[in-house]
């Protein structure tokens, strides 16, 4: 049987699935120390407007999850939809919903004409033929990250 499958909008009640899946992701990438948000922090985010995560279901089986967040690009001045996480639960990969999660985001996007964007690993070969089949392009780009206890160390000084 052929059931069909749905995207919806995560709201503040799906907060626990949510972090169950984010804590999969974080899991499938050897991160799961780096995991601190809690329950309720996702409630909180789950009902804000500038946070999109869309929920793909089949039989009320949650199947996978796409993240984003609606911020201003200071160089251009206009919005963007910066995609935290595309995840796909296991069993469900190779299905299409990787797509159909990018593809219903897009619709998010499009009424206001934002671009998408999102970083990813250089060795998630697989990750870039994904977002290449979909028309994504790459710019190289070094991520860097200043954690607290560097920085206030150095300012202390």
């Amino acid at each position: 049987m052929n059931e069909s499958t749905d995207i919806r909008r995560a709201g503040p009640d799906d907060a626990k699935l949510i972090l169950t899946m984010i804590r999969e992701l974080a899991g499938y990438q050897d991160e799961g120390e780096y995991i601190t948000v809690t329950v309720d922090q996702w409630r909180e985010l789950l009902g804000r407007d500038d946070v999109i995560v869309l929920v793909a279901e089949r039989a009320g089986e949650a199947m996978g999850y796409v993240s984003a967040l609606r911020r201003p690009q200071l160089w251009s001045g206009e919005d963007i939809l910066a995609l935290d996480d595309l995840y796909v639960r296991e069993q469900y990969r190779d299905g299409g919903i990787g797509r159909a999660l990018m593809f219903e985001l897009a619709r998010h996007a499009l009424p206001e004409g934002l671009t998408i964007s999102w970083g990813m690993r250089p060795e998630n070969v697989d990750g870039q033929r994904f977002y290449a089949r979909l028309g994504a392009t790459f710019r190289p780009k070094v991520v860097a990250a200043w954690p607290v206890a560097s920085y206030s160390s150095a300012i202390s000084r």
